[in-house]
């Protein structure tokens, strides 16, 4: 278990959702990269970083404390970033006080000889018609541009409004799907998953967003795949462990992480 251990390895964390109100993931996110991610080779960062982005020009001192953190992880070992739903207008500002590399919404990465696809997740979760909809068009440049263009204060506003509404969203949908069999709407699309990978050309597939961490089995036309799932931050500190020899999801209470 030690060599397993001491064996050269890459992180991927998703859906910390740091906010202001939450202290507690936020000191879990900085033992975490002082004590797990400094031994790595590299740490990715697959979306949703923070609860709510709503621009480089955020004075909130959350932003300094991770931006700080991350810049001295950053003289150690790379870190990448990929945009989630919740941080897609992240721009090079912040990612460079950070010292994060920001990367495309699907990347394919050699992880010890593994072509493997990484993403946020959000895409894949095709039934969900509303947020699909909602998702084209903020990835729009110019809608992006002319929000950033705003004043702070209405971004602020329009932030708190949006949380609002993602909330009831999700507790609409849950509601209509409790006792159903069928995959949950807020779920990925069982065959959207297949279909992205066989198109990237690969076997294994690392996303967040659906708060759901696991492993699961794909079929790759006839070809044995897997899909791994990061976990949120919400009551547990988790993060996935890809060696050459073992890829293993990991989760601690957030109260001990």
């Amino acid at each position: 278990m030690s060599e397993l251990m001491s064996e050269p390895h890459t992180l991927f964390i998703a859906d910390l959702h740091l906010a202001a109100d939450r202290p507690d993931i936020t000191a879990a996110f900085l033992r975490f990269l002082r004590q797990q991610a400094i031994k790595a080779d590299a740490l990715y960062i697959l979306g949703d970083l923070f609860e709510v982005w709503i621009g480089d020009d955020n004075p909130e001192p959350l932003l300094d404390t991770v931006a700080s953190a991350l810049s001295e992880l950053k003289q150690h070992i790379p870190v990448y970033f990929i945009h989630g739903n919740r941080d897609f207008i992240l721009r090079q500002g912040y990612a460079k006080r950070a010292g994060m590399q920001l990367l495309p919404q699907q990347q394919v990465v050699d992880l010890y000889g593994t072509p493997t696809l990484i993403m946020h997740g959000d895409s894949l979760c095709t039934l969900d018609i509303a947020y699909q909809k909602f998702r084209k068009w903020w990835n729009q440049p110019w809608w992006q541009w002319l929000l950033l263009k705003t004043p702070l204060a209405y971004r602020q506003r329009l932030a708190a409004k949006a949380r609002r509404k993602s909330a009831a969203h999700k507790a609409r949908y849950a509601e209509q799907q409790q006792g159903q069999q069928q995959p949950q709407i807020m779920d990925v699309t069982p065959s959207e998953v297949p279909r992205v990978m066989a198109e990237a050309g690969v076997l294994k597939l690392i996303h967040g967003h659906t708060h759901r961490p696991a492993v699961h089995r794909v079929d790759i036309n006839g070809e044995p795949g897997e899909r791994y799932v990061l976990g949120d931050w919400y009551t547990q500190s988790s993060y996935l462990r890809v060696s050459a020899s073992q890829w293993q999801l990991h989760f601690t209470d957030l109260a001990q992480a």
